[in-house]
């Protein structure tokens, strides 16, 4: 198990659920602003794992990630996985405007070119994301560790939303595992850090809104989705998501909005160290059983959906799966 400089402190839980060492990297930078990557481990025949998620300076962690990759299938190593936990490229997945790059494909390109052999990632901003990597990609999902948080409080008059029609379908599953109604907002973004939501799909009056997003980056929708709760007759709001980079002024905008009760993420990038108030719920231990099953050769299909079955419908299982 190696890991980058993007996380890790989240490589080292992992490894603590598995009751192994992180295995040490050098990256020197030259005078040239070159990166060079050396894995201080024998990989030969070994299954390899990189945690290394795609947080800003993301194009230096996607170098290091590269460089580690390669260096891994230089020496010789069985199977590389690059473990994902945040893949930033997933946003740039349509041709929404004239000659135009599709970052999520080329970028998916690179790591296969660089040697992955399965990559392992979670909350996908949009799930045909999946389909760039030529190579096998397990995609996880947090929404059972985020709806463990609220099984803890008190949800009368509770209602999921979510902010867009697109992360609907997850929302409806979150919502399922809680046992809540489900709402949601007509988006149109008009640019990167502003959107304009035309509606509210959904009764939330007298309602206090859980809601769920994928990622938060500056903060800027989740604002407006918020303004337009509170004028459809919503009570309060807590703030849930899968990845929180909180740039820009995010972590001013959503710390001091008063119609926020909380916010709670993950500890699939790193949080910001100046708010002590954000909840952070960790992905590690779902992480680790997924490495293990795959390095065990076992299936990890019932990883995907989240979903506890005390408290959702259980996953159709094939009879032969007695690891499931």
């Amino acid at each position: 198990m190696f890991s980058g400089s993007a996380h890790p402190a989240l490589a080292d839980r992992i490894c603590s659920h598995l009751g192994v060492r992180r295995s040490p990297v050098d990256i020197k930078r030259f005078s040239n602003d070159c990166l060079q990557a050396q894995l201080l481990a024998n990989c030969r025949q070994r299954d390899v794992y990189i945690v290394q998620p795609l947080v800003p300076p993301t194009q230096e962690h996607l170098m290091e990630l590269l460089l580690m990759i390669d260096a891994a299938r230089g020496a010789s190593a069985a199977q590389i996985t690059a473990v994902m936990p945040h893949y930033a490229y997933a946003r740039s997945d349509k041709k929404d405007a004239s000659r135009i790059s599709l970052g999520g494909r080329l970028v998916a390109d690179m790591i296969s070119t660089a040697g992955a052999h399965r990559v392992l990632t979670m909350a996908l901003h949009a799930p045909q994301v999946h389909g760039f990597f030529s190579t096998p990609v397990d995609h996880l999902t947090a929404i059972g560790v985020l709806a463990d948080h609220f099984r803890t409080h008190d949800l009368t008059n509770s209602i999921v939303v979510s902010p867009d029609l697109g992360n609907a379908k997850v929302a409806t599953q979150f919502a399922r595992l809680l046992g809540l109604p489900v709402a949601a907002g007509s988006k149109q973004r008009v640019a990167d850090d502003r959107v304009v939501i035309d509606s509210i799909v959904g009764d939330v009056s007298g309602r206090r809104a859980i809601i769920l997003d994928d990622e938060i980056a500056t903060g800027g929708s989740m604002v407006e989705l918020i303004d337009r709760l509170k004028d459809a007759g919503a009570t309060e709001a807590a703030v849930v998501c899968t990845h929180g980079l909180f740039a820009g002024k995010a972590v001013e905008r959503l710390r001091s909005h008063p119609f926020i009760t909380e916010v709670v993420t993950t500890d699939t990038v790193p949080p910001p160290p100046d708010w002590p108030e954000l909840t952070v719920r960790s992905v590690s231990e779902l992480f680790a059983e997924t490495i293990s099953r795959i390095h065990h050769g076992r299936s990890v299909s019932s990883l995907f959906e989240g979903v506890d079955p005390t408290h959702a419908p259980p996953q159709a299982k094939l009879p032969f799966d007695t690891h499931a």
